[in-house]
């Protein structure tokens, strides 16, 4: 079969109306430079996301949008999702030649962390179910660069664009570099600082035999001299957090960005991927204490404990929809630039074709963002969090055109408007939590994304 014939999803055919979506990929001769291509196309701003996994195998920069497909429902909001991204592809044509994951037609985005929550105007340019499917995408999967352009339009405007965006893309060797990674921070607010400390102590109180773990999670506004630079904030990021998943979504004026460590979920035919997260401390000054930091996490009784309810959780999960899993039966660490977790990596094998969407109902929010039980967390967070998470600590990330995907759960992150940010971090709030220590625990945690946008500790 020649290229250009392409591949057909099963029951669509060749049309002559411009009504159905097309779609053309071709693999790349020679590299190009990612961060450049987002920074290139600032006209597109506001409609552009990024998208980088821990271990570089994948990574795709995407710009315009050929279709949006949101959620502004409180509930059903997977499902919603899923069954608009499967109408919209029923009607389509897919020339890809490429039988490779996370090439072809991406739809990109994420959930908010609880669509029953009141919603604020901090949140107001983003919906429970933010996605997209971009016009043009520029992606890499296992070292091998494609380029896809998604068009509601004949073949030969998808040619010609395709044609047009080629010839536009900057080389591998005109990479991105910005006058302003750095900017200076004016002022820097703890929202809610003191009534924090004080919801803390209070669900502390009720914590027992029913209500194990709590997440609680406050928000820092800091205000710049500068307009931030999204371009400059995603170097910063993929600079100094190498083993993190990196993202950054746009819409309208705002951006929320991120480099998370955390995998929810990734779903690659019937493989399935997942991790549990939970426990953390500081890193090291020197390499002695760092290690000595790393041995006291792994022996705190209350960071175990914490780490074991997600454990718990996810091993609940995999038992309903795997026909076999594995879960190591004690945590490691991982270490990333400000902080180090205790992390156990859970993998298996379907039972069913269950879509990445089904999973990621059934697994968030985990006890790592949520707590344990997870219903009575949920409920307790609605009920006492002063914050409007929005996308903070939600499933963020993509899925194919064939079901594969992968998400990440959007913790370090901030959200972007014009001068200004707003830090969201959280911490889990056991029987023998202390407000004054959880308090310094989301000021660590503020530290990787305040650092990437130029501003700095007092």
């Amino acid at each position: 079969m020649k290229e250009s014939k392409g591949l057909l999803l099963e029951g669509s055919a060749v049309k002559a109306s411009t009504s159905i979506l097309r779609s053309k990929v071709i693999k790349l001769e020679q590299r190009r430079d990612f961060l450049s291509f987002y920074a290139q196309n600032n006209k597109y701003k506001g409609k552009r996301f990024f998208w980088k996994s821990p271990d570089g195998t994948s990574i795709y920069a995407g710009i315009g949008i050929c279709k949006t497909i949101q959620s502004s429902k409180q509930e059903h909001t997977y499902e919603v999702i899923e069954k608009k991204w499967h109408e919209l592809l029923e009607n389509s044509e897919i020339n890809n030649p490429f039988n490779t994951a996370g090439v072809g037609p991406v739809l990109f985005g994420g959930f908010a962390f609880d669509p029953l929550k009141e919603r604020t105007d901090l949140w107001e340019n983003f919906q429970n179910a933010h996605f997209y499917l971009p016009s043009i995408m520029f992606s890499e999967i296992d070292g091998e660069q494609y380029l896809t352009v998604n068009q509601f339009g004949d073949s030969d405007q998808v040619n010609e664009r395709l044609k047009a965006c080629l010839q536009k893309m900057p080389k591998s060797n005109e990479s991105f570099s910005s006058e302003t990674l750095t900017n200076k921070l004016l002022d820097s607010t703890e929202i809610n600082g003191i009534e924090w400390k004080k919801m803390v102590e209070e669900v502390v109180q009720e914590l027992g035999q029913s209500l194990k773990k709590v997440v609680l999670a406050r928000e820092s506004r800091l205000s710049f001299e500068k307009v931030i630079s999204v371009e400059s904030v995603l170097q910063n990021l993929l600079n100094r957090q190498k083993n993190s998943y990196v993202f950054a979504l746009e819409s309208g004026e705002d951006c929320f960005i991120g480099a998370s460590p955390e995998r929810l979920v990734k779903k690659s035919g019937k493989q399935v991927f997942s991790v549990c997260l939970a426990g953390s401390i500081a890193r090291g000054s020197n390499a002695e204490e760092d290690e000595a930091l790393g041995l006291e996490l792994l022996n705190d009784p209350k960071n175990r404990m914490e780490h074991d309810y997600v454990v718990q959780m996810i091993k609940g999960a995999m038992e309903k929809v795997c026909s076999t899993f594995d879960i190591p039966a004690e945590p490691s660490l991982i270490k990333m630039r400000d902080i180090q977790h205790l992390f156990t990596p859970v993998t298996g094998s379907l039972k069913n074709s269950a879509s990445i969407f089904s999973l990621i109902e059934l697994l968030h929010p985990t006890p790592a963002l949520g707590g344990y039980p997870q219903k009575q967390a949920i409920e307790k967070i609605r009920e006492a969090e002063f914050l409007d998470r929005g996308l903070y600590g939600a499933p963020i990330g993509w899925m194919d055109y064939q079901g594969n995907g992968e998400f990440a759960v959007s913790i370090r992150s901030a959200l972007i408007q014009n001068k200004e940010a707003s830090l969201f971090a959280g911490c889990g709030v056991v029987k023998d939590s202390d407000a004054e220590s959880e308090f310094k625990e989301t000021a660590i945690k503020f530290k990787p994304m305040l650092s990437a946008l130029g501003g700095k500790l007092g």
